[in-house]
């Protein structure tokens, strides 16, 4: 692809595009990072990026700049093909959307896949090899089960979905619009409800639902739990990484994103926009408010409020975990000051 066609098709993205330099109209075949990208590939930059200072040596032959003087300076003296925009980084996912467009899968059954007479498949959905579709399911049209996906009885899979290789859905999944889950996650898996008895544990029965709302992307490897009565909920347009368990009866609002290894006990409730880093951890019924923000391996235990920034564990606001940070490497010599000074006050 041309830059100055690449150019006319982000014109129409959200990305913001303020001007561009074709330069030699180079024949943009693929992007990479801005170190190591070629004469035929798409890069970009952003501001305060660390390669900022590789950009004058790069063999790029285009490349998505901030509205920054100095690299715009540097472009127009190598002669680049480049562009200015607003949000250089969502231009550059918008480029490679351009440059490796995605194979729909087309629609139909594959010969080894078993679906229970009592499934609802509508129209223009693909299903692959080994897939397995329980009685009382619905698959929503123009989904995708890639192969191996087993969906148990009584789910609904809403339209557009697309499941990868392996994903499990057990008995009442609810997924809406555009979901995606990928390999190995399970959605709906019985919640870790146990009561304890003169006799040893007795298992609480999970009847419960898991709802994932329109837009939901959940990762490879992650777990999502029903609860004994009531529902789960990942709210519309969150994004679950990789290894990530969200226990029986979480409530998640809109547009929440949870880095790898995240771990979400029972019951709590996440507001909207959360951003959890990875590894954190949520104790059993937490309430984190609209816009929180956790660093990697904090500890929630209580509560967070709206638009607080934690780290820590436990967690504690974020500017007063640096100050403490900074003091850790000293305790020993604070410690050694301390018995000194007791000595000299006793004698």
């Amino acid at each position: 692809m041309r830059f100055s066609t690449l150019i006319k098709a982000l014109q129409q993205g959200q990305a913001g595009l303020k001007r561009a330099e074709v330069g030699g109209d180079p024949l943009i075949a693929s992007a990479a990072a801005l170190d190591q990208a070629r004469s035929d590939q798409l890069s970009f930059l952003e501001k305060g990026n660390a390669l900022t200072s590789a950009f004058g040596n790069s063999a790029v032959g285009a490349v998505l700049l901030p509205d920054q003087e100095d690299l715009i300076a540097i472009a127009l003296e190598r002669g680049l093909a480049f562009a200015v925009l607003v949000d250089p980084r969502l231009a550059f996912a918008e480029a490679l959307e351009l440059l490796h467009p995605r194979r729909r899968a087309q629609a139909g059954v594959h010969a080894s896949a078993v679906l229970d007479e009592r499934a609802v498949i509508e129209p223009g959905v693909s299903i692959g090899p080994r897939v397995c579709i329980g009685a009382d399911s619905r698959i929503g049209a123009g989904s995708v089960l890639h192969p191996g996906v087993v969906i148990y009885d009584d789910v609904i899979v809403g339209e557009n979905c697309e499941l990868h290789a392996n994903a499990v859905l057990h008995p009442g999944s609810r997924l809406g619009r555009s979901c995606v889950v990928h390999s190995n996650a399970v959605v709906g898996s019985e919640g870790f409800g146990f009561v304890p008895t003169a006799r040893g544990w007795r298992k609480m029965p999970q009847t419960g639902l898991v709802v994932l709302e329109d837009g939901v992307e959940v990762g490879c490897g992650s777990t999502i739990d029903r609860p004994s009565v009531g529902e789960t909920r990942i709210g519309a347009g969150s994004k679950i990484d990789n290894l990530v368990q969200v226990g029986h009866g979480v409530t998640m609002g809109r547009g929440c994103a949870l880095a790898s290894q995240v771990g979400i006990a029972g019951g709590a409730r996440l507001g909207n926009g959360v951003i959890l880093a990875g590894q954190v951890g949520v104790a059993n019924r937490a309430v984190i408010g609209d816009r929180a923000i956790a660093s990697s391996k904090s500890g929630i235990h209580g509560e967070v409020a709206a638009g607080e920034v934690v780290s820590g564990y436990p967690a504690i606001p974020n500017r007063l975990w640096l100050r403490c940070s900074a003091a850790f490497s000293k305790l020993p010599e604070m410690a050694k000051l301390l018995r000194e000074l007791k000595r000299s006050t006793a004698q």
